[in-house]
């Protein structure tokens, strides 16, 4: 019989924040470029200690800690998530290129393929989340080594930011994980 585990239980096969330094950090990092909303930051910060990636940077005029709703919906992963503030992404992104980081943007281009179709080979990687209405900039675009897209199958253009990055990044944690082992 299946039985729902308890939170302790669960908590029991997982870090706490003194044992968070010592967990191998899925080599990604990730560009959060003018989001407007808060929760969707909070969001990405929850999903981002989920996947446990090597850092969160918030550029633009995207929200960021110590704002209420950034707090209220990360549920305390802002402090799991290494992170920093950094308003210009340009100057940034021009520094993790000389680090030998990929840079990808999540968005749709005339080049973009599917979000499944990254090899073990462009990590580390550095992922661009743009804004909920225009997504990522072209002068971001101009940038990046490569375009990933979540294909859609309905009316719509495309899903809510958090809610790509959460399949994306779980996806991109997938792939490297089947390759390390």
């Amino acid at each position: 019989m299946m039985k729902k585990l308890t939170h302790d239980e669960i908590s029991q096969n997982r870090s706490t924040l003194e044992t968070i330094h010592e967990v191998k950090k899925l080599p990604i990092y990730v560009i959060l470029d003018s989001i407007r909303s808060a929760y969707n930051v909070g969001s990405v910060f929850r999903t981002s200690d989920g996947a446990m990636i090597e850092k969160l940077y918030l550029c633009g005029y995207t929200p960021h800690p110590p704002q209420k709703e950034v707090l209220k919906t990360a549920l305390g992963s802002t402090e799991s998530v290494k992170w920093e503030y950094i308003k210009d992404p340009v100057e940034l992104i021009k520094k993790l290129k000389t680090e030998g980081i990929k840079i990808c943007a999540l968005e749709q281009t005339s080049k973009s393929r599917k979000y499944s179709q990254v090899s073990f080979g462009e990590f580390p990687l550095c992922l661009i989340i743009g804004n909920e209405i225009t997504g990522v900039s072209q002068e971001l675009i101009d940038l990046c080594d490569f375009s990933l897209e979540i294909p859609q199958y309905g009316i719509k253009q495309s899903l809510n930011v958090a809610v790509a990055y959460g399949i994306s990044i779980f996806e991109l944690r997938k792939i490297f994980d089947e390759a390390v082992e």
